[in-house]
């Protein structure tokens, strides 16, 4: 991966964009798009969309990753200076007890600790049980006076953790969901342009709020209009010990992205993308989804009056926690196949299933 890829994936995935406070994120993504798009729009929501209009008229293609991560928020402030919170989206309370998070304010960011009592302290038969969110608290270290001038009620929270690479072609950061969409839908236009452009238009969007009910997804997929919508997302790698493979498939890390097969996504689309992954010799996995899928594929396929829509994730180790790993490569191996797919895009194609 080019150095400046590295680095806007770094610097996406360390900007604090809990939902409903993303423009940290949506900052960078349009930095980034600025110099590559023809047109360049942030809606009412958040939501960034970025055109680069096609030679001709024929089918445009939006291509969606959402820039919300999961987080908390601080919802009360104690005389003594400890501050109890509430999850925004899916957290894993289990994980909490001991962790770094950073508070962030209008004046900065302060460190927090996540406190609970020590295990020591704890009962026997509570060890055995999780700690729920109402019990911990956060700990930034200053005396109530101090803390309530500093911080407001509805600051948003983070985990405390950066981007790094590690292992053979491993990466971790605390949001890789759905960061890498967003990069992988920047890179596509970026690509597709250097390509000398596609016959339609194509449009990259960073999404928001996908972490509390796809609802940017939803206003962007009505609000655009496109008339094929492809979600890029991580989905769940099943290539580490205690996962069960004949309840949760197969999907291993550095063999490619999974392209999503199922009543979410339209057939016609799936075999074109599976064919882009084919004719430029990508590797790729198939990833069935036997119901609605929970990203924003769900909301573009029935926005209007419905929708050609497709669902490409990447391998994901240890989702929704601090330390969510992947290989690079396979991001880079989803830029090639969406590329391919709009390249290869004409107004003759006919998704109606048949």
């Amino acid at each position: 991966m080019k150095k400046k890829d590295l680095e806007f994936l770094r610097d996406l995935t360390e900007a604090p964009s809990p939902s409903g406070y993303e423009v940290p994120a949506a900052d960078i993504l349009r930095k980034r798009l600025a110099p590559i798009a023809d047109e360049l729009e942030t809606n009412v929501l958040g939501s960034v969309h970025a055109l680069l209009k096609g030679k001709a008229d024929s089918l445009s293609v939006m291509v969606a990753g959402h820039i919300d991560e999961i987080g908390m928020m601080v919802n009360y402030i104690s005389d003594d200076g400890f501050i109890s919170f509430s999850a925004i989206g899916g957290v894993d309370a289990a994980i909490l007890p001991g962790m770094r998070v950073n508070v962030h304010t209008t004046d900065g960011i302060l460190l927090g600790i996540m406190g609970r009592k020590p295990i020591h302290l704890i009962e026997q038969d509570d060890r055995k049980t999780v700690t729920p969110l109402d019990k911990l608290f956060i700990d930034v270290g200053l005396g109530g006076e101090d803390a309530k001038k500093r911080i407001r009620i509805g600051d948003p929270v983070t985990y405390g953790v950066g981007f790094e690479e590690y292992g053979d072609g491993f990466a971790v950061a605390r949001a890789f969901d759905d960061k890498l969409g967003v990069w992988v839908a920047a890179r596509v236009l970026e690509e597709v342009k250097n390509a000398g452009g596609a016959k339609g238009d194509v449009i990259a969007a960073g999404t928001v709020q996908e972490e509390i009910g796809l609802r940017g997804g939803t206003t962007s997929a009505y609000g655009v209009d496109p008339d094929i919508g492809i979600s890029v997302e991580v989905g769940h790698a099943t290539d580490y010990p205690d996962i069960d493979k004949r309840k949760h498939g197969e999907a291993v890390c550095g063999k490619g992205p999974l392209i999503a097969r199922g009543p979410n996504i339209n057939p016609v689309l799936f075999d074109r993308l599976v064919a882009a992954a084919e004719k430029t010799k990508t590797p790729y996995q198939i990833g069935p989804e036997p119901r609605a899928t929970g990203t924003d594929a769900n909301a573009i396929q029935i926005s209007r009056g419905g929708k050609v829509a497709g669902l490409i994730s990447v391998p994901l180790r240890y989702m929704h926690t601090p330390t969510e790993v992947l290989k690079l490569e396979d991001i880079e191996h989803t830029v090639k196949i969406i590329t391919r797919f709009i390249l290869d895009l004409d107004e003759t194609v006919d998704f109606t299933p048949r």
